[in-house]
């Protein structure tokens, strides 16, 4: 069953409450997301991107998974 916006958002959020999140899309199967977090100074943009898939829980893995693609951007705030 696809995924819609605000489950993504609700998901990310448990794990970056603080953060700055915009989720797009809505096909629920192709989407995208914006996240700015505290939590990822010092991390390269490959740690990020993997802390956010973590927060994702696994609904992304296989090709079973919930959500098959996220165009994601991660970043530090200002």
């Amino acid at each position: 069953m696809p995924m819609q916006a605000h489950e993504i958002e609700a998901l990310l959020r448990e794990t970056f409450p603080d953060a700055e999140i915009q989720v797009g899309g809505s096909d629920g199967v192709h989407m995208s997301a914006l996240v700015v977090d505290e939590s990822f100074r010092g991390m390269n943009r490959v740690q990020q991107q993997r802390a956010v898939y973590a927060a994702l829980k696994g609904k992304m893995d296989g090709p079973d998974g919930e959500l098959h693609a996220l165009a994601l951007t991660t970043r530090v705030p200002d």
